[in-house]
């Protein structure tokens, strides 16, 4: 079995797959292979987010240019990214089995949550104790002052004390994050230790660019590499990401036919491949403060309203409005309040560029193109105004950097959004998944892709519509969830 990608999925499903001795491996990733204990700086250490780290496909929304920062690495993005671990909630499992998806329930999914986690939260009947992946709850004393200013403001307003990952999500609270002391714990250091990499049956490749997959008809025979080398298997899983999956299938003549066929590409399969991506829409809402109330935060994202919007459906939190600060010297003290919305009905594309495996992909986000996703926007910016004027975190801020809610009506922010707004770095729904008769799908509910013998998707792609969390926590799950399924 070829696994392409040995990020946040990958290095999951190389571990859980060969676990028994009975399944022969390699799993290919594009960047480096860092050995156990030598990751860089950049990389471990939670204060480095995104293209900070070096790490990057450099990737950008078309038209704009709005950076989409993802990891070229072992650990993929979970190695880049600001650590917070959520799980999605049982209302978004709900909507996938309205969609005729079946084994994806909250009760399907939660031993895969529990499986994965090693958490510090006070012991339930729902929390892991014994999985690979610390889940860390921040706690009020670890905040900074502005953080912690932030969630006494959010309790004035009437948010009540929140347990994100319990039966109480809806509210504020610190966050639960995956990273020990200021330290992130990608899923290459959970997943891929020294021991799990000597097992013979498990190869790991280190800068190894997959091209596209190889197919004798519809049946899967292996993958071709950019360096023109070729791997033959008879079992490939694509684990690439919601770019990176959706170019390699759009490359492996999987997608919709008049694309393939104006790149020249011969239509393998035709399948609605990056017609349904999504991501949460974010803007960031910067505020200065005084030296005095800075400190130096311990998380760069700490803190959070989780709720829900007007026209948010029962069970569903729509709404998020949290608070970030750096903890790296910065020349002015700064803190930044980010609005998202977290259950999007706008969509986007993801396209080729060009069949060079070298090229990104052409990717056009459409945030806030659907007015319902600017209505809800607009609330999450005018709630962010709301917990800067209110004590004590009115108090800290020395200058608001943004329309407070008192000065614009909600309907009159809308060019402002459209004009601001970037990624919450959550991109998921290039590949989703769906009954075979659903035209909206390209996998089944265990990742096969329709009508292709000996291919799979395990990412973020495969998520029928953006969870309302960041996804780092549910792909993860997912991994988790399918590694099972498949042994």
């Amino acid at each position: 079995m070829v696994i392409v990608g040995g990020g946040t999925a990958g290095a999951v499903l190389a571990a859980r797959l060969t676990e028994d001795g009975r399944r022969h491996v390699v799993l290919l990733e594009a960047g480096p292979v860092f050995p156990p204990g030598s990751s860089p700086l950049p990389v471990v250490s939670s204060a480095f987010i995104g293209r900070a780290t070096g790490y990057d496909w450099g990737y950008a929304a078309c038209p704009g240019r709005s950076p989409l920062p993802r990891g070229r690495m072992v650990g993929g993005s979970s190695a880049m990214n600001g650590t917070v671990a959520m799980r999605a909630l049982p209302a978004d499992f709900a909507r996938w089995t309205r969609r005729g998806i079946h084994g994806w329930t909250w009760s399907d999914v939660l031993p895969d949550y529990i499986r994965l986690e090693h958490a510090d939260a006070p012991c339930t009947a729902h929390r892991g104790r014994n999985g690979p992946v610390p889940v860390h709850q921040l706690r009020r004393s670890e905040l900074s002052r502005v953080q912690a200013g932030f969630l006494s403001a959010a309790h004035r307003l009437g948010y009540r004390a929140a347990d994100f990952n319990g039966t109480t999500p809806h509210g504020a609270a610190p966050y639960p994050v995956n990273a020990v002391h200021g330290a992130r714990v990608n899923t290459a250091m959970a997943y891929l230790s020294a021991a799990v990499r000597a097992r013979p049956h498990l190869r790991v490749e280190s800068h190894a660019l997959v091209d596209r997959v190889l197919l004798r008809g519809r049946r899967v025979t292996g993958v071709a590499l950019a360096d023109g080398r070729t791997l033959h298997a008879p079992d490939v899983i694509l684990s690439a990401g919601t770019y990176g999956s959706a170019a390699l299938l759009l490359r492996s003549g999987i997608g919709p036919q008049r694309h393939l066929r104006q790149l020249g590409i011969p239509v393998v399969q035709a399948l609605p491949v990056g017609t349904a991506y999504r991501d949460h829409p974010l803007l960031h809402l910067p505020c200065l403060t005084w030296p005095w109330w800075a400190g130096r935060p311990r998380s760069v994202a700490a803190a959070a309203v989780w709720t829900a919007s007007a026209s948010a459906p029962p069970g569903e939190l729509d709404l998020h409005v949290g608070v970030m600060q750096p903890i790296t010297p910065v020349p002015a003290p700064t803190f930044t309040l980010i609005a998202g919305v977290t259950r999007p009905r706008s969509h986007g594309t993801i396209t080729l560029a060009s069949r060079d495996p070298r090229a990104a992909p052409r990717i056009r986000p459409r945030w806030l193109t659907d007015e319902r996703d600017r209505e809800r926007m607009a609330q999450a910016v005018c709630l962010a105004g709301h917990l800067t004027h209110t004590d004590p975190l009115a108090g800290m801020i020395a200058r608001r950097l943004f329309p407070g809610p008192g000065t614009t009506a909600p309907g009159r922010l809308h060019p402002v959004l459209r004009a601001s707004v970037r990624t919450f770095h959550h991109p998921t729904s290039s590949a989703p998944m769906g009954p075979a008769d659903d035209p909206r799908a390209v996998v089944d509910a265990t990742g096969r892709v329709h009508g292709v013998h000996g291919l799979r998707v395990v990412d973020a792609s495969i998520f029928p519509d953006a969870p309302s969390v960041p996804v780092n926590l549910t792909v993860i799950m997912a991994a988790e969830h399918l590694a099972r399924a498949l042994r």
